[in-house]
């Protein structure tokens, strides 16, 4: 499944519990007509999904297709606590989508996801005006932790905090001429290591990166119509417009000219 049509996902919640469980605690065999997606902050259980026994501890995401049979309990006297979420997902066109996700994925425990699902809680149980709004909202964000870290494999929420320093710095100023020396002496570390540091932590160069920013935005302002090629590229930083213009062909598959 092409991952750029979860860019126009829209859920739809029908069910949102956080689960705090008792040693008895159990949900009965049955057909269900949504995704289920769970995510275990405490405690183990044993779900049976299409007749296959699935173990759930902490830090696990299970996520159970719509169309399952699905059942679970309590495995030993230990406390159960999970968030579950229960919801259809379409694009924006209306085609139905399913989760790129195992039954099964071993997530860890994140203090942010958590405080999301916690928020998520809140405003599911006030049901105040503009509730569907917020949860959806709030749902979203949650749905893209999960993806950064378990489909993207991008974790930014554990990057070193010099390297989020150096990449919010390069969003702001990368229509500067910036170098590695540049954003290496604004996060006070060694070239060298920065570079180094840098690759390791977000799977690219800081060169590679500052052009991704830079041509994202230029692609952004060239469907405005409003300035030539070459006044995007001296805006996005590029002195050379002919070598902006063989970038840009070569990561977004078209000459600038033609972007509309």
């Amino acid at each position: 499944m092409e991952l750029e049509k979860f860019d126009k996902a829209v859920p739809h919640i029908v069910y949102f519990n956080n689960r705090v469980n008792s040693p008895s605690w159990q949900i009965t065999s049955s057909k269900i007509g949504f995704i289920d997606l769970t995510y275990v902050i405490k405690g183990q259980a044993i779900y049976t999904i299409n007749h296959e026994k699935v173990f759930a501890e902490e830090g696990d995401v299970i996520c159970i297709p719509k169309g399952s049979y699905r059942a679970a309990k309590s495995l030993n006297s230990l406390q159960f606590e999970c968030f579950a979420t229960n919801f259809s997902l379409h694009t924006i066109e209306s085609e139905e989508l399913t989760l790129p996700l195992p039954v099964k994925s071993q997530l860890g425990i994140h203090s942010d996801i958590i405080s999301l699902y916690r928020k998520l809680n809140q405003n599911w149980l006030t049901k105040t005006p503009g509730r569907t709004m917020r949860t959806r909202a709030e749902f979203m964000l949650i749905l893209q932790r999960i993806f950064s870290i378990l489909v993207y494999e991008v974790n930014t929420y554990n990057f070193d905090p010099r390297i989020k320093q150096a990449m919010r710095y390069i969003i702001e100023n990368y229509h500067e001429p910036l170098t590695i020396l540049d954003v290496a002496d604004i996060v006070s570390l060694n070239p060298v290591y920065f570079g180094s540091l840098f690759k390791k932590e977000t799977q690219t160069t800081f060169r590679d990166y500052l052009n991704t920013i830079r041509l994202n935005q230029a692609e952004d302002m060239l469907r405005n119509k409003k300035l030539n090629v070459t006044e995007v590229a001296q805006i996005c930083g590029f002195n050379d417009v002919f070598y902006f213009s063989r970038l840009f062909k070569k990561h977004k598959g078209i000459p600038p000219s033609m972007v509309h």
